[in-house]
């Protein structure tokens, strides 16, 4: 239920507030968790991958944005809106298929 809640408050509409530049490290966490939460997702829809699947790829993208990332989650969720809307779908399968292993030992969650 975690995992539902945090992902609507990631999805919900725009915050109005002063945009937070990301920047090296916690800019790479974020490409991470959008990259993992965007895949689920988007598999998920395309009936490639079940539910659990879809929320445990959810769940690490929240728990690389609560740990590798700092700011409020109204500034997490524009960086991840930022992002999501800068790369397109193919990209971001693409990210997933060779980086995510990499993002897991480079933003580790347990």
């Amino acid at each position: 239920m975690r995992v539902l809640a945090v992902m609507l408050m990631l999805v919900a509409g725009p915050a109005p507030a002063a945009q937070r530049i990301y920047e090296g490290s916690e800019a790479s966490a974020i490409r991470c968790a959008n990259m993992m939460a965007m895949t689920g997702v988007t598999l998920n829809q395309a009936g490639l991958m079940g539910d659990p699947e879809k929320d445990v790829l959810i769940g690490i993208s929240i728990l690389i944005l609560e740990r590798h990332v700092s700011g409020t989650w109204a500034e997490k969720k524009r960086a991840m809106e930022a992002m999501r809307d800068r790369r397109d779908v193919d990209a971001t399968l693409n990210d997933y298929q060779r980086h995510a292993p990499l993002c897991l030992k480079r933003f580790p969650i347990n």
